[in-house]
């Protein structure tokens, strides 16, 4: 089976999703990748659904990514005196790091790690940025800031600084454990939240090794101003606007979503927007007309993915959220503008033999009005590069590794499948003409483009193109 679209999307596994008969309904309403969210559930759960997407592959012969989301650090006040404090603009109101509770001027904040990084001037926010403080006075183990943002703080609230680098790592004890688990378990990409400097990637990818794609979160401000670094050391990146949408201006997000697309898809990249696509789902069956223009904003960037949250893992209308996400993303690729919007945004191409045959590749299908693109890719890249250009021609990519299947999931125009290796250039024609039609992208005597690098059984060069009638 096959999609009828290029962009992919990714759904998040919940309460409302996890059932074996309601997986396969998502998949065959258009999900793509999996999300298992290690912020909720425990690892009994998790394996009960990472068992039940592996058979729902075998049942319906197609790869299915499975992504795992870690949780990250969680920066939260202590408890409050009587489990809420009113906080007023213009007053004062210190933080305290010790102490069991606060009381009518103190709210407690258990992390020596701010203590140790905020200077005066700089903001605090709770609860999402509902209520903002701003540093006045630091002490050891207590700061005093003033209310910039009135409000309500109860107990635990969420806290973000944006305006301040913490020495913290990206990976709790509980992440170690999670991602352990799900190693083990065989999930083919790591999310990595937090992450504020190429360091955490880098401290990751010690734990990860090749086992997984490591895909990285951009939430913070800071990895905005390292983000190249940050990009290069990923295998994949994700827009996560929720949390970056807290630490930086509302009206500065769009803007960034299309920096960050483009700077993936020049180091080729797949990159997923996420956060909010559809949020009015979770309680109704049809989203808003903002909403849908914010999917169909993403596609027109030319985002590889884009991804569903609460919609699919607690809302009352999972599959109807899938399905409209499906509706919105064909309707844009299928717009008359769609292909020059998304080739004005062309980033360019690394100045390499095979980036020069991948973009070829892509250029010479268009011009051929071929049916497809077939991609020899053993560890993805071949099929990557030639994504990178958004050619019209769905990509077929056959690779023999399982593993690089799934995780081509992710990746814009890419219909991913197993099959067995490659030895001649005879044998590879053959195969292609006969993949095309297996899998439904061409008849006889329809035009394809086959891309490979030769020598075969060698990854990343992508030098020989062939038209192939079939």
């Amino acid at each position: 089976m096959r999609r009828h679209r290029h962009a992919k999307i990714v759904a998040t596994v919940g309460p409302a999703s996890s059932a074996p008969d309601r997986l396969k309904a998502l998949f065959l309403a258009g999900v793509d990748t999996f999300r298992l969210n290690f912020s909720h559930g425990t690892h009994d759960d998790h394996a009960r659904v990472h068992a039940a997407i592996r058979a729902l592959e075998a049942e319906v012969g197609r790869p299915i990514g499975i992504l795992q989301d870690l949780q990250g650090p969680k920066i939260r006040v202590g408890t409050v005196r009587d489990g809420r404090l009113d906080l007023v603009a213009g007053e004062s109101v210190r933080f305290v790091l010790d102490g069991a509770e606060g009381d009518e001027q103190a709210i407690p904040l258990r992390h020596p790690e701010i203590f140790a990084a905020v200077v005066p001037g700089q903001d605090l926010l709770i609860d999402d940025g509902r209520v903002r403080v701003r540093v006045t006075g630091l002490e050891s183990e207590s700061l005093t800031a003033e209310v910039i943002t009135g409000g309500a703080v109860s107990n635990r609230k969420g806290v973000n600084l944006p305006g301040t680098l913490l020495d913290l790592s990206p990976l709790t004890a509980k992440d170690r454990a999670d991602l352990a688990f799900g190693l083990d378990l065989g999930v083919d990409w790591v999310a990595l939240s937090f992450v504020q400097k190429p360091s955490d990637m880098i401290e990751a990818r010690g734990l990860i090794g090749d086992r997984a794609g490591l895909l990285a979160k951009i939430e913070k401000p800071q990895a905005l101003e390292r983000i190249e670094d940050i990009i290069r050391l990923s295998d994949a990146v994700m827009v996560a606007r929720g949390d970056l949408g807290v630490e930086i201006p509302h009206e500065d997000v769009p803007g960034r979503q299309k920096e960050l697309i483009r700077a993936c898809r020049l180091a080729v990249k797949p990159v997923i927007v996420a956060t909010q696509m559809l949020d009015s789902m979770v309680g109704a069956p049809a989203p808003t007309r903002a909403e849908a223009s914010d999917v169909a904003t993403a596609i027109y960037d030319g985002a590889d993915a884009v991804m569903l949250s609460a919609e699919s893992a607690t809302g009352q209308y999972p599959v109807e959220a899938v399905s409209m996400m499906d509706r919105i993303i064909r309707s844009v690729e299928g717009h008359k503008l769609y292909h020059s919007i998304v080739a004005a945004s062309d980033p360019g191409e690394e100045e390499t033999p095979p980036h020069a045959v991948a973009t070829a590749t892509a250029v010479l299908a268009e011009a051929l009005h071929a049916k497809a693109i077939v991609a020899y890719t053993a560890s993805g890249t071949t099929a990557a590069r030639v994504a990178r250009k958004r050619p019209e021609p769905p990509i077929l990519a056959l690779t023999p590794n399982i593993d690089t299947a799934r995780r081509l999931c992710l990746l814009w125009g890419a219909h991913p499948l197993q099959t067995e290796d490659v030895n001649s250039y005879e044998e590879m024609t053959a195969k292609a003409a006969d993949y095309v039609q297996a899998e439904g992208f061409a008849k006889p005597h329809d035009l394809i483009v086959v891309a490979a690098g030769i020598p075969f059984h060698t990854t990343g060069n992508t030098n020989n193109i062939r038209v192939l009638q079939v």
